[in-house]
């Protein structure tokens, strides 16, 4: 499970960073856009000066994003922020966000111990009153507000307040009583670890520690097979609560619980079964994250929200039927469950997000709603014994390594208008035996069908305008190629091992062969040059050698290195006018 854990860690990285945010300056500021929740984040934006006001809202291009965080050490160490104005569209406030800012320096903006800003309450000192009480009208508690403050003994919190986010009261080691008031509806990680309630024996039964109706936290002391009290309901259970307990073998979830919160159950690697009630309409990310030998998971058919990752490394999970109320498999969501064989999407799915479905080894059919509109990076790599995939009509991109390593795909059907077919998008297919390109594709990438081995014939459109780098690489049954009218862009070693490749025709307008284009193509007996062909690259033809003829064009300008090298049966043409590179015809009649 470890090398699995830190494959994970790797692939989350990657994945993520692809998700499609990016990073925008409006206004001075910056900000992580969210292209899929339409959401934008402030993040870290140095050099700020005096009054900052932070929109609700921004617009990027053609689209309006809502403001709604503040991310860690956003604002963090801008010695002359005088003052923020902070929007009601602001959700979330991370740690740090306003670390060595003059905000924090500035005495006139604290009042006895707390800072307060358009009712956030950003940070507390060493001045607070032991038995402190939020004032009615705060919203919103910044991320470890109240963290490592020595003073606290009692905190009462008001009504109206939403969510408790981490660390907020974490290593207060006096705090003896906190409430948790009813209106809360999310409580994040380690809210109360290190606290004298915390670390009080009285306040732990059966291996938990609940505040006011909240499980907080478990322990080894948990019951293996642990049923919820009837008569003391939890309405809510905290962010990462069963995190790393080893003791766990099966959970029924009470009735009164609307969200499986994230991290919840995450690498509870002795959990096999979880009893999901129909009240949750919500499960957060890496809510059941390496549950290895978790087999049973009903979702309800009233849930609303699944989060990233929540099932990665499930390796026992078999199957799931997903509520049609979603839109789609989040971003890494049953990642890495080998045993999974069935599933089935929401009816009116949009999205397949990245790595969805990596490593699902014996998910052998897919069926997809027309409404599905993305299919992400490597949302199905891995899953060897996939055969068959018809890819929606309004999918205009396959992502990037989306079919990677899916080594029984023998058929694939793909639509009309597709506009391209990303990078290792079907490497490694070795079972594929025909692909015919959409009429409207644009663009092949790098190494989409590379050792696609039992490939054999291969439709073209006349619109493809880019076939780049490595794109039918080891194509070893390939015989036979007509390249498109409109291609303009021939990649490096685009054919390059297709040693059972004939002949090839190019189009009328193709400029230039990339290097190695067509290197080792030993079966290659016959090329017919495009006319508007200028250049060939080096190694362009290299070892083909059962080349005998070829279709000089007469506008050639240039020939690389070692471009026809051990074509041992083609013959030296006339090389007047053009450029020749070193060693272009060695070992040729």
């Amino acid at each position: 499970m470890k090398r699995v854990v830190c494959f994970a860690l790797a692939l989350i990285g990657a994945l993520w960073t692809c998700r499609g945010q990016e990073k925008t300056l409006y206004n001075e500021i910056y900000y992580l856009l969210d292209p899929i929740e339409g959401t934008a984040q402030v993040t870290e934006t140095p050099k700020l000066y005096g009054d900052v006001v932070i929109p609700s809202e921004i617009r990027v291009g053609t689209r309006t994003y809502h403001v709604t965080e503040i991310g860690e050490k956003a604002f963090k160490g801008n010695k002359n922020l005088e003052a923020i104005v902070i929007p009601s569209s602001i959700e979330h406030i991370y740690r740090n966000a306003f670390d060595g800012t003059g905000l924090m320096k500035n005495k006139t903006f604290w009042e006895d111990g707390v800072l307060i800003i358009d009712s956030c309450l950003i940070a507390t000192n060493k001045d607070i009153s032991p038995k402190y009480e939020v004032p009615e009208g705060v919203r919103l508690l910044a991320a470890g507000a109240f963290e490592n403050n020595k003073t606290l003994t009692r905190v009462i919190l008001p009504e109206g307040l939403k969510e408790i986010d981490h660390d907020m009261f974490k290593g207060c080691k006096n705090l003896a009583k906190v409430n948790i008031p009813h209106s809360v509806r999310h409580i994040g990680e380690d809210i109360l670890t290190g606290t004298a309630m915390y670390l009080d024996e009285s306040h732990w039964k059966r291996g938990s520690f609940t505040v006011d109706g909240c499980l907080i936290a478990t322990n080894e002391g948990i019951k293996s097979k642990y049923t919820f009290s009837a008569k003391k309901p939890v309405r809510l259970i905290a962010s990462g609560a069963f995190k790393n307990n080893k003791t766990l073998v099966s959970i029924v979830l009470p009735d009164s619980l609307w969200e499986i919160p994230a991290g919840a159950f995450m690498n509870c690697t002795e959990l096999h079964e979880a009893v999901i009630p129909a009240s949750v309409t919500k499960v957060g990310m890496y809510a059941f994250y390496g549950c290895e030998r978790l087999a049973t998971a009903t979702l309800p058919a009233t849930l609303e929200s699944l989060g990233a990752w929540a099932f990665y490394g499930c390796l026992n999970l078999e199957q799931q039927v997903l509520s049609d109320n979603l839109k789609g498999v989040p971003l890494g969501c049953f990642s890495m469950c080998r045993k999974f064989k069935h599933i089935q999407l929401p009816k009116e799915s949009e999205r397949i997000d990245d790595g969805a479905f990596y490593g699902c080894s014996q998910l052998e059919e897919i069926n997809f709603p027309n409404t599905v509109e993305y299919l992400g990076e490597m949302a199905f790599a891995g899953c060897q014994t996939l055969f068959k995939v018809e890819v929606p009509y309004a999918v205009t991109q396959v992502g990037k390594g989306c079919f990677k390593d899916c080594n029984r795909l023998y058929g694939v059907k793909l639509p009309d208008g597709l506009y391209s077919i990303d990078d290792e998008a079907f490497m490694g297919c070795l079972m594929l035996e025909k692909i015919n390109i959409p009429k409207d594709l644009f663009r092949i990438g790098k190494n989409a069908f590379t050792n696609c081995q039992t490939l054999e014939r291969l439709v073209m459109n006349e619109h493809v305008h880019v076939i780049e780098q490595a794109a039918f690489f080891h194509c070893i049954k390939l015989s036979e190629i007509s390249l498109p009218k409109e291609l303009e862009t021939l990649g490096e070693s685009a054919f390059e091992q297709c040693i059972n490749l004939r002949k090839v025709y190019m189009n009328q307008t193709l400029e230039k062969v990339g290097n190695r284009a067509f290197a080792i193509c030993r079966s290659l007996q016959e090329v017919k040059m495009s006319k508007g062909l200028l250049s060939i690259g080096k190694s362009a033809f290299a070892e083909c050698k059962n080349l005998q003829k070829v279709e000089w064009p007469d506008g050639l300008e240039d020939i690389g290195q070692e471009a026809f090298r051990d074509c041992i049966k083609l013959q030296t043409p006339d090389l007047s006018g053009i450029r020749v590179g070193k060693n272009a015809f060695k070992n040729c009649r």
